[in-house]
């Protein structure tokens, strides 16, 4: 019997599993509050297809990120989306962040990644001449897309296959029954055999709404970027990044060529006052109040206070937000700087406090929850989807 199958999020990673699904044969309902595909995550991120060079070798991340980008490509060209391979380097700044660098390199080869070399001061601006470091891993194959243009091939994908994108469709309660799980979604109500939750920020309401809170809570964090005015952005070629603290899940300020030509520098990483806050000003007292109540929360920042206290005075001083880029761009100056959207990271956070790093998928009978999908998860989204296939047995 074909499986009615509902999908919660209209993300990228939403209509992947929705269309893998759909052409599995299942009947599929995605379900979404906003009046458009990839209206978070998805439509605010830099558009970079990651090439799987920072993740621990044997982790979800590494192995789908690597599945994802060959099937992502795969994609883009079947499809005629742009996907461009402009190539990524990560600088060390100072001789300290050489083994950062090294264990990039090391993680790059265990990956499989293709075609990644170390350079020295001379070859790095060899590959980006107005860049400055002690050295670099030039990972060649790292391309950038439009994340959003392939969220909406995906809806029409699913549309094709006999599925149904169901947008301002806001879920306000579910249950499990003993055939499935009954949702209602707006006013509409639905009866799925099995619910998949892809919701983002709102992962945590949807885990709740199921019964099964489970031992991790969304904690979003803000990505605020700038562009370069248009006389600067032939200061930068391709990707620049910096060597990540492997503390944290976040990789830093860099510089981002753009599909469309554009050139962003970010995102720093700020705790946002609100599921979906994207400014400053996005205040939502219920979202504080529920983070506050999670001990991870607290745990988190009593740990971390210190690196917080550092990017938030990056996001208010201008200055702080420039010099993170002129370490490996020192061309640059306050003129070259104008204010980009930013977006909103969906971080899973434990109840010790730890940053959770790899994917994270709950099932719980016959809802199957994704509970942690940052970056790389775009590029990653069609591996990710059939990953997801083996907790639904289509």
């Amino acid at each position: 019997m074909t499986q009615r199958i509902g999908i919660v999020g209209a993300g990228i990673l939403g209509l992947a599993v929705a269309r893998e699904l759909a052409a599995r044969g299942a009947t599929v309902t995605v379900l979404d509050k906003e009046d458009r595909v990839a209206a978070h995550q998805t439509g605010h991120n830099s558009g970079v297809v990651h090439a799987g060079i920072y993740y621990a070798p044997g982790s979800l991340k590494a192995r789908l990120c690597r599945e994802g980008v060959a099937l992502l490509r795969e994609y883009c060209a079947e499809h005629r989306l742009p996907y461009e391979e402009v190539g990524k380097l990560v600088i060390a700044a100072t001789a300290a962040e050489r083994a950062g660098l090294r264990r990039i390199a090391e993680r790059a080869r265990d990956n499989g990644v293709p075609g990644v070399t170390e350079l020295d001061a001379l070859g790095l601006r060899e590959i980006e001449p107005h860049a400055v470091g002690v050295g670099a891993v030039h990972s060649p194959h790292t391309a950038i897309t439009d994340f959003t243009a392939v969220a909406r091939r995906l809806a029409e994908d699913v549309a094709e296959l006999g599925g149904t994108v169901r947008l301002s469709h806001p879920v306000r309660a579910l249950r499990e029954t003993a055939t499935g799980v009954e949702v209602l979604a707006g006013s509409t109500r639905f009866a799925f055999d099995r619910l998949v939750g892809c919701a983002g920020l709102g992962s945590d309401a949807i885990a709740a709404m199921s019964g099964h809170p489970g031992d991790v809570r969304i904690v979003p964090f803000r990505g605020e970027y700038h562009r370069l005015t248009a006389e600067a952005r032939n200061l930068v070629r391709g990707l620049i990044y910096p060597v990540p603290d492997p503390r944290y899940p976040f990789l830093g300020v860099h510089l981002t060529r753009r599909i469309d030509g554009e050139v962003l520098v970010g995102p720093n990483a700020v705790p946002a006052l609100a599921r979906e806050g994207y400014s400053w000003r996005r205040i939502s007292p219920r979202d504080l109040r529920e983070l506050a109540a999670w001990p991870g929360t607290r745990r988190m920042a009593a740990r971390n206070w210190r690196t917080g206290v550092h990017e938030i005075y990056g996001s208010l001083a201008r200055n702080a937000f420039l010099n993170a880029a002129r370490r490996y761009v020192p061309g640059l100056t306050a003129l070259d700087l104008a204010r980009a959207p930013g977006g909103v990271r969906a971080q899973a956070v434990g109840r010790d406090g730890t940053l959770v790093d790899d994917f994270v998928v709950d099932v719980h009978g016959p809802v199957v929850l994704v509970r942690n999908a940052p970056s790389p998860a775009a590029t990653s989204s069609l591996a990710i989807a059939r990953h997801i296939m083996t907790f639904i047995g289509t």
